[in-house]
């Protein structure tokens, strides 16, 4: 499923325009980025649905396949996402 499709299913659903659900798809994504962000948690929890958090990667050494050679992987944030019990037993 695309963003498009997401947004048209959000409009049969709610009987919001097109305009109007992407609007509020935008906004959902907007705050949880947002929420990511945040310097107290960098989490957000949706109940039902699943859990969004930052990880910390370290830096670390890899290889880079066409020549065998060593290279240096800088640290970085990762987002990560568990999905709660209603969102998996749904899909099961």
């Amino acid at each position: 499923m695309t963003k498009t499709d997401l947004i048209e299913a959000i409009a049969a659903e709610t009987g919001l325009s097109k305009a109007k659900s992407a609007d509020a798809l935008n906004a959902t994504i907007e705050s949880i980025t947002k929420g990511l962000k945040a310097k107290k948690s960098g989490k957000v929890t949706i109940t039902g649905f699943g859990t969004f958090s930052i990880t910390r990667r370290k830096a670390r050494q890899g290889v880079n396949p066409q020549t065998g050679e060593k290279i240096k992987i800088a640290a970085s944030n990762a987002v990560k996402f568990k999905a709660g019990k209603t969102l998996k037993d749904s899909v099961q």
